[in-house]
């Protein structure tokens, strides 16, 4: 037995739900002309004690098929929802289709044998465990975007046109997995959707039925090959962040050396800018500077050290003449 797929039985309950709801008109087209002979029917009848059904009167002949035009003409009021096309077999062959609104079919001789949903309608499909060309399994959900355009071809061409969309698709999507790597089905879901619709509608316009698009909507991956394809993600992020790093110490290092252009050759410029940055360091209050005793008499920097370790009225007091 054929294995059903869950989204091919969900479109047979739709469709069964569709024809009994669509059935329930000729229900009350039954109900409608039974009540119709009652009516014409019950003056006719005796009433009271031993009351027998009359003969034949005169006014029946006009009264009988009076009732028997209006019984057909209910049995043969048909009405399609605006959506809907009605392929109506007469004899068994195709006759014409009808809808939307109001037509009329002949009892017993015209038969209506399905009504075609004109709607654009969207049908969920899968692969399952399907293996790309890098051979990774894989499995993958997408929605297939289709319309009827053509009721007589879908009815006349193919048996069940819902079943065949979904079959057709189902196995487009494997051949498609096959033709890839995981990769491509990863970065490249638009392109892919692309080319099943292409597939899909070369195959179903001879049925009267258009694919508008196809969107791949998941790609599951195996759980362990995932974890692994989240380590080599996290150690390729690594190796970005120390070639960025190593990359900052170069331009820094070689704004260094271009910095350190202007004082080469020039004592007086690195005595300046040495004294600077001691003074820079020893204004912070709790700042502790180690240089050697060298340095502190070729730059006098005793005087300066005990300056500005003074507060700023120390300092002004410092700087006074003496009297």
């Amino acid at each position: 037995m054929a294995r059903i797929t869950t989204s091919e039985a969900d479109l047979v309950r739709e469709h069964e739900a569709r024809q009994k709801q669509r059935a329930a008109t000729s229900l009350v087209n039954a109900v409608i002309a039974g009540i119709a002979i009652f009516v014409a029917v019950a003056p006719w009848i005796e009433t009271g004690p031993g009351a027998v059904l009359l003969p034949v009167k005169p006014e029946w002949l006009v009264t009988g098929p009076a009732v028997l035009v209006a019984l057909i003409a209910l049995l043969s009021l048909r009405i399609a929802l605006q959506w809907d096309r009605a392929v109506i077999l007469r004899l068994g062959k195709f006759h014409r289709l009808a809808g939307p609104g109001v037509f009329w079919i002949i009892p017993v001789i015209d038969r209506i044998t399905r009504y075609v949903d004109m709607r654009i309608r969207a049908t969920d499909f899968q692969a399952e465990s399907t293996l790309t060309r890098d051979t990774v399994p894989v499995n993958v959900d997408a929605i297939c975007f289709w319309l009827v355009w053509d009721a007589k071809k879908a009815t006349l061409e193919v048996e069940s046109y819902y079943r065949a969309i979904i079959l057709s698709a189902q196995t487009a999507l494997r051949d498609c997995i096959g033709r890839h790597t995981l990769a491509e089905m990863l970065t490249e879901r638009e392109a892919l959707g692309k080319s099943l619709q292409e597939v899909l509608d070369a195959k179903t316009n001879p049925w009267g039925i258009t694919v508008q698009s196809v969107e791949i909507r998941d790609v599951i991956i195996p759980q362990a090959l995932e974890d692994a394809m989240s380590k080599q993600a996290q150690a390729e992020r690594e190796r970005q962040a120390r070639i960025i790093l190593s990359t900052a110490e170069s331009e820094i290092a070689a704004k260094f050396v271009e910095a350190a252009a202007p004082y080469k050759g020039n004592p007086e410029a690195v005595h300046l800018r040495a004294m600077n940055m001691l003074y820079e360091g020893l204004k912070e209050k709790g700042s502790i500077i180690v240089v050697p005793s060298s340095a502190v008499d070729s730059m006098n920097l005793g005087a300066i050290g005990g300056l500005a370790n003074l507060t700023p009225g120390d300092r002004k007091a410092a700087t006074l003449p003496r009297e």
